[in-house]
């Protein structure tokens, strides 16, 4: 239990560093949750600095839940703190404490989080969502679908026993909250309001 008292605060913290307020604030001197969607994840970043500063916060976000679970895997044997780190990081994403709560959808550390504790769903959630993106042009799409079968993958891939029966809850768990993150681009979509990825910024778009 000790393990649990360790690793999943200290997910919940490395989940908490806000890359996309921070870079945003760097690049542009702005406050991303000012713009658009308010939210501090890839898309809205892109939407406020570009496609390549979006990236590298992409990026960014997705090693927080790979630290966070790469720290219980190399100091115990617990394949429960490695889902509580994960979901930790993950929850941290969505409500950081460092910038008030109010962060990103935490599609990134979840995809992260599924390639670090087996990289089987993590490519099955990534085959499915970026072609979706691609073919939809909404990142919404992509994000849900791909984390909703990525989530269904490990959840299958525990119960056969490919993977530590624990590891289920990382889909039980995160996949509601990612799609719960989503109900406004679910709304969104279902009447056909849901903004295209563009790669430009919101000044471009303005000056058009």
């Amino acid at each position: 239990m000790i393990d649990y008292f360790i690793f999943v605060p200290i997910g919940y913290l490395i989940g908490s560093i806000p890359f996309g307020y921070v870079v945003v604030r760097f690049v542009l001197r702005k406050d991303v949750r000012q713009i658009g969607s308010g939210k501090t994840g890839m898309t809205n970043v892109i939407r406020a600095a570009g496609t390549k500063v979006g990236i590298l916060v992409l990026l960014l976000d997705m090693a927080k839940s790979v630290v966070a679970i790469a720290l219980p895997i190399a100091f115990v044997d617990t394949p429960g703190a490695d889902v509580g780190a994960g979901l930790a990081a993950l929850i941290g994403h969505i409500w950081p404490l460092y910038i008030g709560f109010k962060g990103g959808s935490g599609v990134a550390p979840g995809w992260g989080g599924l390639f670090m504790l087996w990289w089987l769903p993590g490519l099955i959630g990534t085959a499915i969502g970026i072609p979706l993106v691609y073919l939809t042009r909404h990142v919404s799409v992509g994000s849900l679908v791909g984390a909703t079968s990525g989530a269904l993958s490990i959840i299958v891939f525990a119960a056969l026993g490919y993977v530590p029966t624990e590891y289920m809850w990382y889909g039980i768990i995160g996949a509601p909250l990612i799609v719960l993150r989503h109900r406004g681009n679910i709304s969104r979509l279902l009447r056909g309001e849901e903004r295209k990825i563009s790669g430009r910024t919101e000044q471009q778009t303005t000056k058009q």
